[in-house]
Order: structure tokens, then sequence, then C-alpha cells
């Protein structure tokens, strides 16, 4: 019996991002630069439009670190340098039928950019330096926000 166009039951194959049959994990990277932390405007969804940290999928064969730092440089056209995992957030975003449309759960990773000139690129819309204040004001996701304060308080006390 084959769906009607109506019908709210998620497609058959559950292997992509979209619908998962698992969650898919992601790296986020707080980038610090003196007090300011690297911001980037998201281009695909979830969350498309909004501000939120660098990041995305990590690679088979790839470590947590090593996705920070090419998620980073695909999104900005920055080298970081990581220095500790952060915290570990659940992302999940449901459909107006309540189906998981997406789920990721995400490593966030503290990572330290010296130097160079953050240029979007990728799935990024706009990249920009914020203080943790105005990431607070930018940013849309409580869990974002949370994150930023998190690795600004580590960094603060380290």
């Amino acid at each position: 019996m084959s769906a009607s166009p109506e019908s709210t039951t998620p497609p058959a194959d559950r292997s992509g991002r979209e619908y998962p049959d698992r969650p898919w994990v992601g790296v986020g990277a707080v980038v610090w630069r003196g007090d300011r932390v690297l911001l980037i405007r998201r281009g695909r969804p979830p969350r498309m439009g909004q501000w939120s940290l660098p990041g995305g999928a990590q690679s088979v064969g790839e470590t947590v670190f090593e996705t920070a730092v090419r998620e980073v440089l695909e999104e900005t056209g920055l080298h970081v340098v990581p220095t500790e995992v952060v915290t570990v957030v659940d992302a999940m975003t449901l459909d107006d039928t309540g189906a998981v449309q997406y789920h990721y759960t995400i490593v966030e990773v503290a990572a330290e950019s010296p130097e160079g000139e953050a240029v979007c690129a990728d799935d990024a819309l706009e990249a920009r330096w914020a203080t943790v204040d105005e990431a607070a004001e930018l940013t849309e996701w409580d869990e974002t926000e949370r994150v930023i304060r998190l690795s600004a308080s580590r960094r603060a006390a380290g």
C-alpha cells in the first residue's frame, strides 16, 4: 500500500539525517579569540538562519577534535586548535506530527583561533565574533548559550 501525499508517515529509508534511524554524531566548536566566541548563521536545517556555533557531522575514521578542526575550516576558513571537550548536547527536532525529524548527539569542543579572518563558506551564511553577552542575544537555542557560558567559565577558571 503506498502512502498518499497527505500522509505524515516518515520516509521508509531512515538512514539519512532527516527522519533518521539513529542519532547522528555532530561536533560543535566553541572557538575563542580573546574574550570573543565565533558564531555562524546556519545555512541549512535544522535551525536554518539562526546564529549558532560552527560544526557538523563526524565522519568515519575522524576523531572529535579532527571533526572540529575540519568543520571550522570548511565553514569559516579559520584554523583552530582544539583544547577540550566542554559537554555533550542532545539535539532533537520534531516535525508537526511529533515524529523525530532530526536527532544529533553533539560533542561540544572548545578551541582557540589565534589569527585569521572568519569568512563564511560551506553551509554558513555569515560568520562573526561576539562577546558572551552578545552571543546570548543572538542565539535562539538555549543550549547554545549554555554551552558558550560553560566554556567561558571553564576558560576563566583554567
